[in-house]
């Protein structure tokens, strides 16, 4: 589930040393937040009013923000339906500083989530992208995925091979 926001994301460290792992304690860039803030954009479901307001994901997920996904008594919170559930989890919406709060929030712990999967050292490039990837896609694809399983093997070229595929994928 999403956790609370912590500040700056250049500010943010992943807190999280675990003896053995190359990438426990990594900074998310400022390239990281970007790119997915590219990917992302920032809906608004209701754009008549000032704040930004939860919208329904293309998965059928509220979400406020920067893909910021909305849970509800420990699940997310889905479904059209829902809506009025949505809004009174944020009334009045949120500011921009708000969702850029919550979007460093999610990346530190998509970012704790890679990594603690990846087994070899990672540029910060190359940790920006799967961070962006286990933002979207969740933690679990990516360990299920190819391409982590090249990654870990240290076949960095295989890896990189596969992100075309997962662009296709219908996960």
């Amino acid at each position: 589930m999403p956790s609370a926001a912590r500040g700056s994301v250049s500010a943010c460290r992943i807190q999280h040393a675990v003896k053995g792992v190359k990438n426990a304690l990594r900074d998310i860039s400022d390239d990281t937040v970007k790119l997915v803030q590219g990917f992302e954009g920032l809906p608004d479901g209701d754009p008549t009013t000032v704040n930004l307001d939860p919208y329904l994901d293309p998965v059928g997920i509220w979400t406020i923000g920067w893909g910021h996904a909305i849970a509800w008594q420990g699940h997310w919170l889905r479904g059209s339906e829902n809506r009025p559930q949505a809004q009174a989890l944020y009334p009045g919406g949120i500011s921009r500083d708000q969702a850029e709060t919550l979007l460093h929030g999610d990346l530190v712990d998509a970012g704790r989530d890679v990594s603690l999967a990846c087994a070899v050292p990672l540029s910060d490039n190359q940790f920006g992208a799967l961070v962006s990837f286990t933002f979207n896609l969740g933690i679990n694809n990516l360990r299920s995925s190819t391409l982590l399983r090249k990654l870990n093997q240290s076949d960095y070229a295989g890896a990189a091979d596969e992100f075309p595929q997962i662009g296709r994928a219908h996960v």
